[in-house]
């Protein structure tokens, strides 16, 4: 360039620059490559493959993911890169890379199984090429990019929308032109994003929160903690309270029993101070169904595993009030599992044959009845099995006295994990080779336990999802029952853990309503342990912008809300992120729909739950490594007309729209928007 500018006008000189920079951007990166190397072929499998991800086996060099030669559709190639869907690969490109090129594609070896996968690549995080869906047995895909001022590329595989079952993915001849120094493989980045907090603090006047609706059996014990928020103190009030029932006026708490007859018992909840006042309607509603909206609540394990103590349960408890949980309708304060005594430390029960708890927790009913003094509610765990998947006791051939003595501390919660109960099905199946009948039997069983018993307890199944549980948990006497295995123990390469086991739970949104919901497991933002070690806390991995997802895709499944990090160390974003009360209306919505997913891509999909208003909860998320445009149509919600659009998280409207509505979504993030008939109350 500067012999050219020598020889001509300045004019022209500066216009081949500005030409220079189009080129460039338009390709998607910077600037141009500044160099004097003669060009050279980097192959990609040249590089650390260490560095590459793969959700099975590990990333071959020049051989197939499964050390076989690379073959798509009966062409072999000596070169490239055979890995798995998901997959992903980070290069720094030296700012000496030209150009990359290779041939796309699923490896013949899967021998006409069904396996499908997309390749996407991109440039200092602009998307420059998008195979679509490759499926086996069809021809390669020419990749042919230019990179001339580019820094980094990424190489990323994803399974398409389905499964990752044979998703052998290759990356053939797979080669970057250099003119300088080579580039190299790097870990993946961190994505440092600002906690940017959305939700606006709540202001001084009383706001009331928490469920509309409320379902007991008649006769039992009954608490009840008003949820509000606002600056205190208040004076609560509630109109047609049944005569069974009293309020403190000073706390909001409401206890007593239960009225005798069955029926629905509409009150008008009320919170005044200073500031103002607000007014909540309230149906208690005695009969047969708990749980009319998904419960909320703490869990113990993701945090303190075999540490804990009735001292952690009793801090949670605070905590839950202190922090601010308990106004946005988190009650249950629930102990997970090694609580009781482990193995070999006899005795495992007492006289009467109940089990007993290990000496990390000294007074069991004294705990529970701290936690029922905040108006909070305590949950606790045990398997059907001889033993919990820690090693200590469970209920196996005690499972009517065990849950006596639940009963007998105050236990609204019980979580029912499958662990070694597998040997006692094992021994079963020889004599009835009945699945069904024998994965729903030690849940029938406790089901039916529970329903006698003098207080109203949850029974949370935990056995992952076998046997399609969600189309028979409820039947058993399930209130929500996990649909997958445990999402600590989830991952992917391409997205994190909760988006694999939010998208498993999304299929069944058919078989949630009230007092029966699928449930994803626990909520694991702020500070949370390793669950493969079972290590200390950290802060957590996930984004800012994930955070926000992960809480908009369980609110919009009508998930249980089940907090299970750190109550110590709750900061204020993590508090912005669980106590949105306009995103929490959506998950307790006393319509208990759970929304499906009504549109999917390789960058985005779309959720949309209907709402006991009329109104319509809908959740737009990114899965690409970029911010794109993301929009829904009113056909695909199956409305018409003009309509009101109002973002939950940061509780402003948008304005009116008709036909669609459209918003750039960051990276892993969501535009999570309530749409509601003009007209309707703001």
């Amino acid at each position: 360039m500067s012999r050219i500018c020598k020889q001509r006008h300045v004019s022209t000189c500066l216009l081949l620059t500005i030409c220079a920079v189009l080129v460039a951007q338009l390709s998607g990166c910077a600037s141009a490559v500044q160099s004097d190397k003669p060009e050279r072929t980097v192959w990609l499998s040249s590089l650390n493959l260490e560095k590459m991800t793969s959700g099975w086996g590990s990333p071959q060099k020049d051989k197939s993911i499964q050390n076989k030669p690379l073959t798509i559709a009966g062409r072999t190639y000596e070169k490239g890169v055979g890995t798995h869907a998901a997959s992903l690969m980070y290069v720094d490109l030296k700012k000496s890379c030209r150009s990359f090129s290779a041939y796309v594609g699923v490896d013949d070896e899967v021998n006409g199984k069904i396996g499908s996968v997309r390749f996407r690549i991109y440039g200092d995080g602009k998307l420059l090429f998008n195979s679509g869906v490759l499926k086996a047995g069809e021809p390669a895909k020419k990749v042919d990019i230019d990179l001339t001022g580019c820094k980094t590329l990424t190489l990323a595989v994803d399974p398409a929308g389905d499964n990752n079952s044979y998703d052998h993915a290759n990356w053939a001849d797979a080669a970057f032109v250099v003119a300088g120094d080579d580039p190299v493989a790097i870990d993946a980045p961190v994505f440092e994003e600002e906690k940017v907090i959305l939700t606006p603090k709540p202001g001084p006047e009383p706001r009331i929160n928490g469920p509309k609706v409320y379902g007991c059996r008649p006769g039992r014990p009954f608490i009840y903690r008003i949820p509000c928020t606002g600056r205190r103190p208040f004076r609560f009030s509630a109109e047609n309270l049944p005569p069974t029932l009293k309020l403190d006026t000073t706390t909001g708490i409401i206890t007593g029993t239960a009225p005798a007859k069955l029926g629905e018992y509409p009150v008008a909840l009320k919170a005044a101070s200073r500031h103002g006042s607000s007014q909540r309607t309230f149906k208690i509603v005695v009969g047969d169904t708990l749980a009319l909206t998904p419960p909320m609540g703490w869990n113990s394990w993701y945090i303190h595993y075999n540490r804990v103590t009735e001292q952690h349960m009793r801090n949670a408890a605070d905590a839950m009030i202190a922090s601010g949980m308990a106004d946005a309708g988190y009650m249950y304060v629930n102990i997970d599992d090694c609580w009781m005594k482990k193995r070999g430390d006899e005795p495992y029960r007492d006289a009467g044959k109940a089990v007993l708890p290990n000496n990390k927790f000294p007074d069991m009913k004294g705990m529970v009845d701290y936690i029922h003094s905040k108006g909070l509610r305590a949950g606790t765990y045990i398997s059907p099995g001889p033993w919990t998947c820690a090693g200590y006791v469970g209920s196996y051939q005690h499972e009517q006295i065990d849950a006596g003595k639940f009963a007998e501390w105050g236990i609204d919660f019980l979580k029912y994990d499958w662990c070694s109960y597998g040997q006692v099905y094992k021994e079963r199946m020889k004599q009835t080779n009945d699945d069904l009948l024998e994965k729903k039997r030690p849940y029938r069983q406790m089901g039916d336990i529970l329903k006698q018993l003098d207080r109203d307890i949850l029974l949370n199944l935990c056995q992952y999802g076998m046997s399609d549980v969600w189309q028979w948990g409820g039947e058993v006497g399930g209130h929500c029952w996990r649909t997958t295995g445990d999402l600590g123990l989830a991952g992917g390469a391409d997205l994190s853990g909760f988006y694999h086991i939010a998208f498993s739970n999304a299929q069944h949104w058919q078989y949630a309503k009230p007092g029966q919901w699928n449930d994803p497991d626990y909520i694991l933002i702020g500070w949370v342990g390793n669950a493969r070690g079972m290590g200390e806390g950290k802060p957590t991995s996930l984004t800012p912008n994930e955070q926000y997802s992960y809480m908009s895709m369980w609110c919009l499944m009508a998930a249980p809300l089940i907090f299970s990090g750190d109550m110590d160390k709750l900061d204020e974003f993590t508090l912005n992120v669980l106590c949105n009360a306009e995103v929490i209306e959506i998950d307790q919505d006393p319509l208990g729909k759970q929304a499906p997913i009504i549109a999917q891509t390789d960058e985005y999909f779309i959720m949309a739950k209907d709402m006991e208003d009329g109104s319509k909860a809908v959740g737009l998320f990114n899965t690409t490594e970029i911010a794109i445009n993301i929009s829904v149509s009113w056909n695909d919600l199956g409305i018409e007309g003009s309509r009101r659009i109002r973002d939950l998280w940061r509780q402003k409207n948008l304005g009116t729209y008709k036909n669609r509505f459209e918003m750039k979504v960051p990276r892993h993030g969501v535009a999570f928007i309530r749409i509601f008939p003009t007209g309707s109350a703001e």
